[in-house]
């Protein structure tokens, strides 16, 4: 029977619950100093000048460093199609462009004396205009970056049909906002730094991608990748801001070098909130036209992304929402078209999602509109549109192909186990009593691209040692969703090898040659099919060797995964165990140090598998939430979720990640928001202002499995870790407007606090 398909728990818990893991404030790195950041207060000024004297001489003071110390060139975005003299500094060189940039680096001895010395550091500013809104900055009357002579850094333009809409009898049309985020991993960042006698720098970083961090440093450093190692020890949450490669985490590799001594910089949490890249933040044009007998014809979505003070991923992700225009509807004709500009706020990154949750709630939204306007019930208008289960592989009027789906049944599914004719009946009572606490059902189903937007490959090596453990080396990184427990069953599954035997190596590159990190859900279908394909190559060597030492032809040779033998058919008495083989093939490797094909000799393989395409997993989710109509207030009271992800190799992790992507949507939905005010001081710099979701805020939630296996790779498994997120936050604001929707009130943006809905119920009571 095979361990995939079953709840097994993760084996790397006990270590993160008792206080054994390790992270990099954890690092025991002998006479390390510490480095602190003077932050900009201003949004946009020109530094006049900086004071450090008093910082140099403060007590354990080794070093204070501005731009003009800083021999680094300024860092261009890293994406060709950005505008390129839209640079960023290490330090602020002359112009700070928001409230958190780094202007002084100063090292300390301990940590509490950078503190100190920071507040000695004096910078007299001359304000300059701010510009905080991207609408504004579309007209560039207040330029960030002169020599650029306008804020957009990227336009993503494909065409645009005037006639686009001529014939539909029905078109609805709505200016939506996709606010602005902040990640808030449970560790912030935190990076340390020390160089080797030999000249070799060993590089420790909270990130997703141990092979990225290296490859920032080499080339934003002027360094030799021969003299890099980058340590990726465990990391306390990501969620897409961790890719590495910022500014103030490089320079400490610098810093440490010039100092000639390890140093280690740890932000703090309000430090984070304002210095750690934002998420989200689009402006949305929706346009969705049809027939008044609901049938889809026509659809367009324009995107302005504030892509913060320095434009570099964040500003490319509406090609992510491009690419899912059109979700799950066989829609016809469609554009998306967009802008990306620069304002006097904090860098946006990737975040959960990254691109596909602000696609899917714009198009979401734009269903429900329609739906009001031609009177339809928003089940029904969706499944008159959906794209047909037998169209597979089908390619979208953008130019996406999918690879399966099965739409309809996902909407059953969640309709049959909310019991949703129910819900609409309850709905009609209230509404006939007047009660203070209406009810709101909110749908959304959704399509999402996985493994990145074209195709994705990944590293994995597996060896079988002599005493019968396996070791799988890996070149994704977790940060919380149990890639040591999958990787392991994997393995396990393939070897017969149990997987409490079997040890995951990850985020080391000098053990691992390359990987392209965790991000995108790429980990399971890249990375544990590299790893399932190396399992399966070792396995067919020690079926060689034991029809060797048997006498047998290999293709008589079997593996009984139950015991862990090789044995000839019809004859399990006789077989060698792995550790047996694996002893042997030690033993011929002494006498060559290489295979026939180059390779290390002995039981192992490493490979790299490469996607011929990436995965769309797909789903529908419920909201059901009650609003309070004297205040506002909305709770969400059910949330009914069915995530179709392929193959599921462990439902209990699965389960997980959805549970993790449906609060974090839920917290969009209701409460999360970065906000500045209108001279860019930003508001919301700790959790105290920040309205973070906790358990108080969430129901209990309602999963249901559905598997449509993909053929795109060997596990059949499409990526799960960020699906939750992009269906729940449509959802739920949809069901925040149903309940509102007999006053006539149409749309409410995120998030729907109780003043933003009180206001939009007074404003139909008052109309």
């Amino acid at each position: 029977m095979s361990i995939l398909g079953n709840r097994v728990q993760r084996k790397e818990d006990p270590k993160l619950l008792t206080g054994g893991a390790t992270y990099v404030d954890n690092l025991k790195l002998p006479g390390a100093a510490y480095v602190t950041y003077v932050r900009s207060t201003m949004p946009h000024a020109r530094i006049a000048s900086i004071d450090v004297d008093d910082a140099r001489s403060a007590p354990g003071v080794i070093g204070v460093f501005t731009a003009a110390d800083v021999d680094l060139p300024a860092m261009t975005p890293t994406i060709p199609m950005l505008d390129q003299t839209m640079t960023r500094p290490f330090l602020a060189d002359g112009v700070v462009r928001f409230a958190g940039e780094a202007i002084v680096a100063i090292v300390t001895e301990e940590r509490y004396q950078g503190e100190d010395a920071a507040e000695l550091v004096f910078v007299d500013y001359e304000p300059l205009p701010v510009v905080v809104d991207p609408e504004a900055a579309e007209q560039s009357e207040v330029v960030l970056f002169p020599d650029a002579g306008t804020n957009v850094a990227m336009r993503l333009e494909f065409g645009h049909d005037d006639d686009l809409f001529d014939g539909c009898e029905v078109v609805v049309r709505q200016r939506m906002v996709n606010q602005r985020v902040a990640p808030c991993p449970l560790e912030v960042r935190a990076v340390a730094a020390e160089w080797g006698d030999d000249g070799r720098l060993t590089f420790w970083s909270s990130s997703q991608n141990a092979h990225g961090v290296k490859g920032a440093l080499t080339s934003r450093l002027g360094l030799d990748e021969a003299t890099v190692r980058v340590i990726v020890p465990d990391v306390g949450g990501g969620f897409g801001a961790k890719l590495g490669g910022s500014p103030d985490e490089l320079l400490v590799a610098w810093l440490a070098r010039e100092l000639a001594r390890p140093l280690r910089w740890l932000e703090t949490r309000s430090e984070s909130m304002v210095a750690l890249g934002h998420g989200r933040a689009q402006v949305q044009q929706v346009e969705l036209g049809g027939r008044r007998d609901g049938t889809f014809e026509a659809y367009r979505l324009t995107i302005l992304q504030d892509a913060g003070a320095y434009p570099d991923v964040g500003a490319v992700l509406p090609f992510m929402s491009r690419l899912m225009t059109t979700g799950v509807y066989d829609v016809a004709k469609a554009e998306c078209d967009a802008v990306s500009v620069v304002t006097n706020t904090t860098p946006i990154v990737s975040y959960r999602g990254a691109g596909r949750p602000e696609a899917a709630a714009a198009l979401e939204r734009a269903v429900d509109l329609f739906a009001t306007e031609i009177g339809a019930d928003p089940a029904e208008l969706r499944r008159r549109n959906f794209i047909a289960k037998d169209a597979f592989p089908y390619t979208t009027p953008v130019g996406t192909t999918y690879d399966c789906g099965d739409y309809e049944r996902a909407l059953d599914l969640v309709l049959q186990t909310a019991n949703y004719a129910a819900l609409r009946a309850e709905q009609a009572q209230r509404r006939a009593r007047g009660d203070v606490r209406q009810l709101g059902l909110g749908l959304a189903v959704y399509v999402e691209v996985t493994a990145g937007p074209f195709a994705d490959k990944e590293w994995g090596g597996l060896e079988v040692r002599a005493d019968g453990t396996a070791l799988v080396r890996t070149g994704i990184s977790p940060h919380g969703q149990g890639h040591h427990t999958s990787l392991a069953m994997i393995a396990s599954d393939a070897l017969g090898i149990p997987i409490d035997d079997i040890e995951v190596v990850h985020g080391d590159t000098d053990a691992v040659p390359q990987g392209g990190g965790t991000s995108a859900s790429r980990s399971l279908q890249i990375g544990g099919t590299a790893v399932l394909q190396a399992s399966e190559q070792v396995v067919d060597q020690a079926r060689h060797l034991a029809a060797a030492l048997l006498e047998a032809n290999p293709d008589d040779v079997v593996l009984d995964k139950v015991n862990g033998r090789f044995h000839v058919a019809g004859t399990p008495t006789i077989g060698r165990t792995w550790s047996e083989l694996a002893a042997e093939s030690q033993s011929s490797e002494s006498e060559s140090s290489e295979s026939e094909s180059g390779t290390r000799g002995g039981l192992r393989a490493e490979l790299v598998f490469e996607a011929a395409s990436p995965t769309f997993p797909f789903g529908a989710h419920l909201a059901v939430v009650e609003v309070d109509m004297e205040t506002g207030r909305v709770e969400l009271q059910r949330l009914v979720a069915v995530d179709d992800a392929g193959r599921i190799l462990n439902p209990l992790m699965a389960e997980g990640q959805i549970h993790g992507g449906l609060a974090q949507g839920v917290a969009q939905a209701l409460l999360e928001e970065v906000r500045y005010d209108d001279d860019g001081n930003p508001l919301t710099t700790n959790l105290a202002d920040y309205a973070f979701v906790s358990a108080v805020e969430l129901p209990s939630f309602e999963t249901v499995s559905m598997e449509t296996p993909t053929p795109v790779n060997p596990l059949g498994a499409k990526g799960i870790g960020e699906s939750g997120s992009i269906g729940s936050t449509p959802a739920v604001q949809n069901a925040v407007v149903d309940a509102l929707s007999h006053l006539g009130v149409r749309h409410v943006d995120m998030p729907a606090t109780p003043e933003r809905v009180w206001r939009a119920i007074r404003g139909t009571v008052t109309s």
